[in-house]
């Protein structure tokens, strides 16, 4: 736990970031600035109700933080799931690695935290949302960020705010089909581009040519940058796939700028020169956007959770 003490009443907010391993969480100021963070494990193996109630349990506790160390209690709180999440009615639809469907969670939260109001968004989007707002896409008035961690999402970034579609499910790019006899993904389909060019996806393939079941992508990415010939073709074939499902999105949506993140971005430039060439190789028409990659990492989540209470009470205040 990391924080800090004061005597004075400071205005903040609860941001609370779910993941299928962890929990991040912090008390957010009225600049963005966290006040006060702390991690949880999600523990999913215990059964989604075990997880709602570590949820409240944890918002709970941050209430109560913000109250001793900084001197009132949270005006509003912002939550990020993953999963499908319905961000009209704050219901955490369906999360296949949490076990959960329909939760109302944003009901539960509210009266657990004594009826504050509370803002429920899918996880990705609100990176998507942080990275716009604070992050690499600040200058940017159209984007498309898209982690590339154990999957593959993507948020779509219009004039300061996130699009989430009709039902919830914009930006879904990962289950783009780019190769149609590529391998099953989870969602059914073959030839995802999440199947292909995921960090899950890298290190499945890398693990099976090395011969090491433990393997992952950043092993590949220390291969390739050893000059391992296996390992490069292992990565090229996933920076292809990726640069194909890219120049699909970015011939639909026109952003001035696509934000890479997750996992597999850290390897920096062994992803990023040849996933540049490998767009620029590919378009025809279309402009050619910003290649960059996120600069909050694993924080992104957390920031727009308490981005988006803040927006809440912005709200709630104009209306």
């Amino acid at each position: 736990m990391a924080g800090r003490a004061t005597l004075f009443p400071v205005k903040h907010v609860i941001a609370l970031d779910v993941g299928g391993t962890g929990m991040k969480a912090a008390l957010a100021g009225a600049d963005g600035t966290l006040l006060y963070e702390a991690r949880r494990p999600t523990g999913r193996d215990r059964g989604p109700e075990a997880v709602v109630e570590t949820i409240l349990d944890f918002a709970a506790e941050l209430r109560d933080v913000g109250r001793a160390r900084l001197g009132g209690t949270a005006l509003a709180a912002g939550v990020a799931v993953p999963g499908i999440v319905d961000e009209a009615t704050g219901t955490a639809v369906y999360a296949a690695n949490l076990g959960w469907r329909d939760v109302p969670l944003r009901a539960l939260l509210s009266a657990r935290l004594d009826g504050v109001p509370v803002a429920l968004g899918h996880d990705v989007r609100t990176g998507g949302l942080a990275e716009g707002r604070i992050g690499a896409g600040r200058d940017a008035d159209r984007f498309l960020f898209v982690p590339l961690g154990t999957g593959i999402a993507g948020a779509i970034g219009i004039g300061g705010r996130i699009e989430a579609g009709a039902h919830g499910s914009a930006g879904e790019i990962g289950h783009v089909v780019v190769r149609p006899d590529g391998p099953q993904c989870g969602c059914g389909q073959r030839g995802c581009l999440e199947a292909l060019a995921s960090a899950a996806a890298v290190g499945r393939d890398w693990a099976a040519v090395c011969g090491d079941p433990r393997a992952g992508a950043a092993d590949c990415a220390k291969a390739v940058e050893s000059g391992d010939p296996r390992a490069r073709e292992v990565w090229q074939g996933a920076v292809d796939a990726l640069a194909d499902g890219l120049v699909t999105g970015l011939t639909l949506l026109d952003p001035r700028m696509l934000i890479i993140g997750g996992g597999l971005a850290e390897a920096g430039d062994t992803l990023f020169a040849p996933l540049r060439e490998a767009v620029r190789r590919r378009v025809t028409f279309q402009q050619l956007p910003s290649i960059v990659p996120a600069a909050l990492g694993d924080a992104a989540g957390c920031l727009g959770a308490g981005l988006l209470a803040w927006d809440l009470l912005s709200t709630e205040v104009t209306a």
